[in-house]
């Protein structure tokens, strides 16, 4: 019998007062084709946090400040059945030397299409647009109407 892994997804606000974060529509994993949050894997013995770090320097060049514990879901995905823990963290991204908003790269091509910022009522928009939201962003909103509310302004 599989067990559950665990992920995380970063939100990746733009800046303290800014309600914009980070999306971006996966490919090359289940849940190709849909819009989802930077992150990934929580490796052995690893932090939250360490974590959230990790992942979002690895895929978008971004370094992270006041990163921070949001709630956790859980998802089957009934589709490849695949059951995930997901870890939703949120955090600043720290702006570049002169001033300017970090920009996110994109640094592993073959895991992500594009990444943009997105405001969380955009984000519940993005089905009405064609697309589909990763399904932990699902779960989170099905879950944690509490959180979500939270999230509809800058935090």
């Amino acid at each position: 019998m599989a067990e559950p892994r665990v992920g995380v997804g970063v939100f990746v606000f733009r800046s303290a007062e800014d309600g914009h974060f980070i999306v971006g529509e996966r490919k090359g994993s289940h849940g190709a084709g849909t819009i989802a949050l930077p992150g990934g894997h929580l490796d052995f013995g690893e932090s939250f946090e360490d974590c959230a770090a990790r992942e979002i320097k690895e895929e978008t060049g971004i370094d992270l400040e006041n990163i921070r514990f949001l709630t956790a879901t859980n998802t089957v995905f009934g589709d490849s059945g695949k059951h995930y823990v997901t870890i939703f963290m949120a955090a600043n991204a720290i702006a570049q030397p002169e001033g300017e908003p970090a920009e996110p790269k994109l640094l592993e091509p073959d895991k992500c299409e594009s990444w943009s910022w997105c405001t969380f009522d955009e984000m519940k928009e993005v089905p009405t647009h064609g697309k589909k939201l990763f399904q932990p962003l699902h779960s989170l909103m099905e879950q944690r109407p509490d959180v979500c509310a939270m999230l509809e302004a800058p935090i």
